[in-house]
């Protein structure tokens, strides 16, 4: 496929660009596409957490908005392995109920939570590039779904648990090898190779075309984009040199310490070789900092 413009990555995009409300409308495609309904955003929410005590984990993600039936959607891309990526997942799900309901108020306001992770590793085995979770409560000898009922202004609501409990979405970008013919798959082509057709009528892609294109962006910006792909490149061949080559060291500190133990000290360590790396290249500790999720203080005192 010939391709005129150059497009924005999606991970650079979702940081910079899809908070404008002038753009919001690439945002509400993907989500119109991904979950199979219109989805309106009205806001884009504050998405660092307040700490209540020092102790307290922060919410870091890349996106997170309301749409108009008052949900709650929270967009991550991740081009990088973390150990515990679903725990960090669950705990911003968490995160984001319990910041928006105030003490004092009826469960009934707690929010239905979306949380939408697009990955660019290997998070295990599986043979789909999207895969999804929700809550539901199945009958263990009837095999039959609860419906909860509840009393509303005196009438007799029904409600499945999947109306209220988060859904979960996890796109393998990396798995898609197909040709593009649904929406959903032009989507996901364009998230794995940066390529919009320029015959798409995919919901927010055909806007994408118009917003998301490289040569829009003033130089500094261009500047600041080239420098975040080159990282990504470049921790991406580090990451696969470093699998190699520490694969029996890691395999034997496995055995000796503790699997989990070796593997997640050879990751942070590997994290640390990398940021070392890409420091010498001269690149900027906030690009190293968004790839390696190292502290800038950490990054600057290598």
């Amino acid at each position: 496929m010939e391709q005129k413009d150059k497009y924005i990555r999606f991970d650079w995009a979702v940081k910079r660009l899809l908070r404008n409300k002038a753009n919001f409308g690439v945002l509400e495609g993907f989500l119109t596409v991904l979950l199979g309904e219109p989805i309106r955003i009205v806001e884009i929410l504050e998405s660092e957490g307040n700490q209540q005590r020092e102790s307290e984990k922060f919410n870091r993600v890349d996106i997170k908005a309301r749409n108009s039936k008052d949900e709650i959607i929270i967009v991550e891309v991740q081009n990088t392995r973390e150990i515990y990526y679903l725990e960090r997942i669950l705990f911003g799900v968490a995160k984001a109920i319990t910041e928006h309901i105030e003490l004092g108020e009826l469960y009934s306001q707690v929010k239905k939570v979306y949380s939408i992770s697009i990955l660019y590793f290997d998070i295990g085995k599986g043979n789909d590039y999207l895969y999804h979770g929700q809550n539901s409560f199945v009958g263990v000898h009837t095999g039959d779904f609860l419906e909860v009922t509840t009393k509303e202004k005196d009438a007799i609501v029904r409600k499945l648990p999947a109306e209220i409990f988060p859904e979960y979405f996890l796109i393998r970008v990396n798995e898609f090898n197909k040709v593009a013919v649904t929406p959903l798959e032009e989507w996901i082509e364009y998230l794995k190779t940066g390529i919009i057709r320029p015959d798409t009528k995919a919901p927010g892609l055909e806007e994408a075309r118009r917003k998301l294109i490289y040569y829009n962006m003033d130089r500094a910006e261009q500047l600041a984009y080239d420098e975040h792909i080159n990282a990504v490149m470049i921790q991406n061949d580090v990451l696969s040199t470093a699998a190699e080559e520490g694969r029996e060291e890691g395999w034997q500190k496995g055995m000796q310490e503790g699997r989990q133990e070796g593997m997640q000290k050879g990751r942070q360590e590997e994290k640390i070789e990398n940021a070392r790396t890409m420091k010498s290249l001269n690149i900027s500790s906030e690009v190293i900092h968004q790839v390696t999720g190292l502290a800038i203080k950490d990054i600057e005192e290598l």
